[in-house]
């Protein structure tokens, strides 16, 4: 028996080593070859269309900046910073179509809200959005560390996927992150969406994942 327990043992701490070798969200988005209309619909969707210098300010943001706000203060020292920060990432998802809060939770695994953050394969900035998306739906010279660039990208990508997968938040996100099948990194976000929300309600998508 004792030997038996030796042999199980060794197993077991052979495949928990095994998994914690493994990156947590192993993956990267795959280039695709998209037809003609989905580039030229991505293309206009990520158009230049600045943040309004006032959207901070607004009756229905102004609650929701000044509490992300204080909980992104360890990440964010400087409070002007955070609050643009805040306001591109409320406006650029509410302009895709997408919550806010799940925005964020993608931020918070992709980055950990690091601006310039490089990915192993590759993919830059707050959303870690792949360099060839520059080059098939924008230009070249998009700087991809650019707040706004980089959230205008990683929000129009994200509703891309979602549209794709006709609405299924957990394929769209595992596409996201190039680990299509995999459970840890929809899961991960979605419950990082829902740490995010302002009150005990949330909108039925955090909740389930579900599409509204």
């Amino acid at each position: 028996m004792g030997l038996r327990r030796s042999r199980t043992l060794a197993v077991c701490l052979a495949w928990a080593l095994s998994l914690a070798a493994l990156p947590a969200f192993a993956g990267a988005q795959a280039e695709e070859q998209l037809a003609p209309s989905v580039v030229a619909g991505l293309a206009r969707s990520i158009a230049d269309n600045p943040v309004p210098g006032d959207y901070a300010y607004r009756t229905n943001i102004v609650p929701w900046v000044a509490e992300m706000s204080r909980r992104l203060a360890s990440k964010f020292a400087d409070e002007r910073e955070r609050r643009e920060f805040l306001a591109t990432v409320h406006y650029e998802a509410t302009r895709a179509g997408l919550d806010p809060q799940l925005v964020l939770g993608v931020i918070h695994h992709e980055s950990g809200f690091k601006k310039y953050a490089i990915s192993t394969a590759s993919a830059r900035g707050y959303m870690q959005v792949m360099p060839f998306w520059a080059r098939q739906i924008g230009s070249t010279d998009h700087n991809l560390f650019n707040l706004r660039t980089n959230l205008r990208y990683g929000c129009v990508i994200l509703r891309h996927y979602l549209d794709m997968e006709r609405g299924d938040y957990y394929r769209a996100l595992g596409r996201y992150n190039g680990s299509l099948g995999r459970p840890e990194y929809p899961s991960a976000v979605m419950g990082a969406a829902l740490r995010f929300r302002l009150d005990s309600s949330a909108p039925a998508i955090l909740q389930t994942g579900a599409s509204p």
